[in-house]
């Protein structure tokens, strides 16, 4: 059934990880005569399906998804060839009178998507310089000094995200500038609706463990076993997923398969405090609570949110 109001031309469904934003986007993409278009970085690499928490075919009631399993998890991740694609999928849509849902809790890959970004180009050079030194040094050395060039990219990069790391001092040594001054002011290239899912941190934190739980019990450890045979330990991008990272820890010995569940527990609730605060920063961001208490009332208080934001 469709809203009665005109949609507006994209919505953005956002926010941590573990807070309902799948659901959501599945709903207002029925109501709204939509598709789900993937704004999880991890979600686009193929058979990375429990650890990502990705929607099952029936869990996605007939609602198309794009941008699902499209690379495999020896690619290294892009937010520049992301865009092209996530736009490619939005223009589609658009030209159809359909309604793009853009869902997806990795704040660069959203802001790609629907803002004036342009990506800066690469060093090879510079890059391979940086990468022999993460190999020398680890991602903890190089991460303090891009806490002192970029103070603000050090709090949105997670210590152990080398690849991350590595990518924004490459930005700086090339533009002389901080990474985060390479991201322009919040200005959009669609008119968009931006919903963020909010949820307070100690009923977050308590989802987030029993989601990792039931990941555990949905057989990630034998999903990771089965990617590692596919190449998961040379992806520079997808090894260094959360659980994924961790299990592949623990089928090379290094700890145990408890240890690595506990870690993922642990970095699954520092991520998301890294993505609440990603989106805090973006005023436009429209906040509705997805508490327990509230989730009934969700769906229907964004899809009220979305009509006030095309009449207003």
């Amino acid at each position: 059934m469709r809203s009665a109001a005109p949609a507006p031309r994209v919505i953005a469904v956002v926010g941590p990880t573990a807070a309902g934003k799948s659901d959501l986007g599945v709903f207002l993409a029925q109501r709204l005569d939509g598709e789900v278009v993937n704004a999880d970085s991890m979600q686009l690499y193929r058979g990375m399906d429990i650890g990502t928490a990705k929607l099952t075919v029936e869990e996605r009631h007939g609602v198309p998804h794009r941008l699902l399993d499209i690379w495999d998890v020896t690619e290294t991740a892009s937010v520049a060839e992301y865009q092209r694609l996530a736009r490619a999928e939005i223009d589609r849509l658009l030209a159809e009178g359909r309604t793009p849902v853009l869902v997806g809790g990795s704040g660069l890959y959203v802001r790609g998507a629907i803002d004036a970004l342009e990506f800066p180009g690469t060093d090879p050079d510079v890059r391979a310089r940086l990468e022999e030194e993460l190999t020398l040094r680890g991602s903890g050395a190089l991460h303090a000094r891009l806490a002192v060039a970029d103070p603000a990219a050090g709090r949105a990069i997670l210590p152990g995200n080398g690849r991350r790391i590595v990518r924004a001092l490459e930005v700086i040594e090339i533009t002389g500038k901080p990474f985060t001054a390479n991201l322009p002011g919040h200005d959009s290239v669609y008119d968009t609706v931006q919903i963020g899912v909010d949820v307070g941190r100690p009923e977050l934190d308590e989802r987030i463990a029993l989601r990792v739980d039931r990941m555990w019990e949905a057989g990630l450890v034998e999903e990771v076993r089965a990617l590692a045979e596919q190449g998961l330990r040379e992806g520079r991008t997808a090894s260094r997923a959360l659980g994924y990272q961790q299990v592949l820890s623990a089928l090379a010995g290094e700890c145990t398969e408890l240890q690595a569940r506990e870690e993922t527990v642990r970095a699954t609730k520092r991520f998301a405090r890294r993505q609440d605060s990603w989106f805090r920063r973006d005023p436009r961001v429209r906040w509705l609570s997805g508490a327990t208490e509230d989730r009934e009332e969700l769906p229907q208080h964004a899809l009220a949110l979305i009509e006030r934001a095309v009449t207003a």
